[in-house]
């Protein structure tokens, strides 16, 4: 994780991150300094707010393709009682 070493033998893909947090945490004043680093790191790692994002985006795309069902079955059942 923070030694540099990716799974390949090549840096990690989130080392950039660690160092800038390490950097940070090392010179602050206060821990709370560095919070928005810290948060970059922990998002490269876990991918948290990525999953939040594409779930959210789903689950909007799924209602709208209910909703469309739903009115496609109202107009269709509007037409037979024409």
């Amino acid at each position: 994780m923070a030694s540099g070493w990716g799974i390949t033998g090549s840096k990690g893909r989130c080392y950039d991150f660690w160092m800038d947090f390490s950097e940070c945490f090392s010179r602050c004043k206060e821990p709370r300094d560095c919070a928005p680093l810290r948060e970059d790191y922990f998002e490269c790692l876990h991918h948290g707010k990525e999953y939040s994002r594409r779930n959210a985006v789903y689950k909007e795309k799924q209602r709208q393709l209910r909703e469309a069902a739903r009115k496609e079955k109202d107009a269709a059942a509007g037409d037979h009682h024409t």
